[in-house]
């Protein structure tokens, strides 16, 4: 009967998708890496890979029996596919067309990259070795009970009659309020609005984004098969991220006049976001206007974030948190059974069908969800912060010399490592320069040095890796301390 039942194309599709997936790790550490100083770079890459380690063992051992037992309660799974126990050629019930084992792994990948999206928050303050339980933890807590409640043929939610095809619940909720929580736990930044914390490489986030937004496709499309429903929601996803950087780019453009690409790069994924629970029940139209949405209203929570005690580093609660929020609502609207249809699944549809009820089915996910994701998460965060060496947080001295090298010993950037001046004249290689032509060289070193010490003075800069960054003093010769100079 599995045999017949199997679909081949799907089955490889399937299998695709998961690689895709997979690219999104390494896409989101490159993505937070560069939204982070210098000195802490390496630290978040590491951690994302590091999920792709310590998630999938945890899932193995309980969790995708604890997300996805076809024989659980309303609430959670029970331990039927434990050690992966009867995970072979069978089909699971969510995805009958495929064998079990390609539907394990595939899911796995959506464990890993949910709490692994939350350690944007902690950005220059985490330490590297609670994170790792933290990872385990949580997903057993948090992440497997809410994709049960959404997934599972008997998780309530589902059962209700909710709308969520790649886990604007179960993965962008619940990481968007669980980094709310690790922020909130782990208190501010040491010397937050004195010095400036601001992305150090933007060639990362522009790569880490163009990798999240390539994987994607296969977070969004996996679950639809070799089907004309797979086109359609990665025409949505691709619709969804580029309204809603464009938005994000505009909006920001009415501070500086400038085009941002740190904004763009926010912006799509927060489009992205929102295409994950709807990419597969909305029409292209409603694509951009729910990505114009959440790229605007985005973008109005970060700049008010500030104004609140919590610090969100890399603001993982405005873009995923609040996008997920939008996607799951906007999908209660926009939901068309003509789309959901495309690969035979039968919906009542949301507001557009005229099924008025839709969106109170939404709006009980997203309450569920946030609360059970922000308080579980909080309650685990607080107690592993009262057991001796689990204290989720560096001390400043740790924090000013960055997670890199407190906590791996390693630098992203040690190879630029500089022991004194650029300029610097080599008597032996410049014998025939005059007088004049030396001091000309000096002298434009010096101007230099002012340039860059006002631009980049009280710049959160890893004071090892770049030493002509890390601190400033007044300009001895003027004697003016508002003109800096590198130390």
């Amino acid at each position: 009967m599995a045999d017949v039942e199997i679909n081949q194309a799907n089955t490889g599709f399937m299998a695709v998708c998961t690689a895709l997936v997979f690219l999104m790790l390494p896409g989101l550490g490159y993505f937070y890496s560069g939204m982070t100083s210098s000195k802490s770079a390496l630290s978040l890459v590491f951690l994302c890979i590091l999920s792709l380690v310590i998630v999938p063992l945890q899932w193995f051992v309980w969790g995708y029996s604890l997300a996805f037992s076809p024989t659980g309660g309303p609430f959670i799974g029970n331990l039927e596919h434990a050690f992966f126990m009867g995970v072979n050629e069978t089909p699971h019930p969510s995805s009958p067309t495929v064998p079990s084992t390609v539907f394990a792994i595939f899911q796995c990948m959506f464990s890993v990259i949910t709490p692994a999206l939350a350690l944007g928050a902690t950005a220059e303050r985490v330490r590297l070795r609670p994170a790792l339980v933290y990872l385990f933890v949580w997903s057993t807590l948090v992440y497997d009970p809410i994709a049960y409640w959404c997934w599972a043929p008997n998780g309530f939610l589902y059962k209700a009659g909710l709308l969520d095809y790649a886990g604007g619940t179960a993965v962008e909720i619940a990481s968007g309020f669980g980094a709310l929580a690790y922020a909130m736990v782990l208190g501010q930044r040491t010397g937050l609005g004195k010095v400036e914390y601001k992305p150090h490489n933007y060639f990362n986030i522009m790569l880490g984004t163009s990798l999240l937004w390539f994987g994607w496709f296969g977070f969004n499309a996996g679950g639809a098969g070799a089907t004309a429903r797979a086109g359609q929601s990665i025409i949505v996803t691709h619709l969804c991220g580029a309204s809603a950087g464009l938005t994000w780019m505009l909006l920001q453009y009415r501070h500086e006049r400038k085009l941002s690409s740190f904004g763009f790069c926010c912006g799509a994924v927060s489009g992205m976001v929102a295409a994950t629970p709807s990419c597969a029940f909305v029409s292209s139209w409603a694509a951009v206007v729910i990505g114009i949405i959440a790229g605007a209203v985005s973008h109005f929570c970060v700049e008010i974030k500030d104004k609140y005690w919590f610090d969100d580093a890399l603001d993982v609660f405005a873009v995923h948190g609040v996008s997920g929020l939008i996607g799951n609502l906007l999908t209660g609207i926009f939901a068309d059974k003509s789309i959901a249809i495309l690969d035979g699944t039968e919906i009542d549809g949301g507001w557009v069908n005229g099924h008025w009820k839709q969106m109170l089915i939404q709006l009980w996910a997203c309450a569920v969800g946030a609360a059970w994701s922000f308080v579980v998460s909080y309650i685990i965060l607080y107690v592993m912060d009262k057991i001796p060496y689990l204290q989720l947080r560096m001390d400043p001295e740790e924090e000013r010399l960055g997670a890199d090298l407190v906590e791996m010993g390693e630098y992203g950037y040690e190879y630029v490592k500089d022991t004194g001046n650029h300029l610097t004249l080599d008597d032996s290689n410049n014998s025939s320069e005059t007088n004049t032509q030396s001091e000309l060289k000096v002298e434009v070193q010096h101007v230099q040095n002012k340039v860059v010490g006002s631009l980049n003075r009280d710049r959160n800069y890893d004071e090892v890796a770049f030493p002509n960054n890390s601190g400033f003093l007044a300009d001895p010769e003027i004697g003016d301390t508002d003109n800096f100079v590198q130390r």
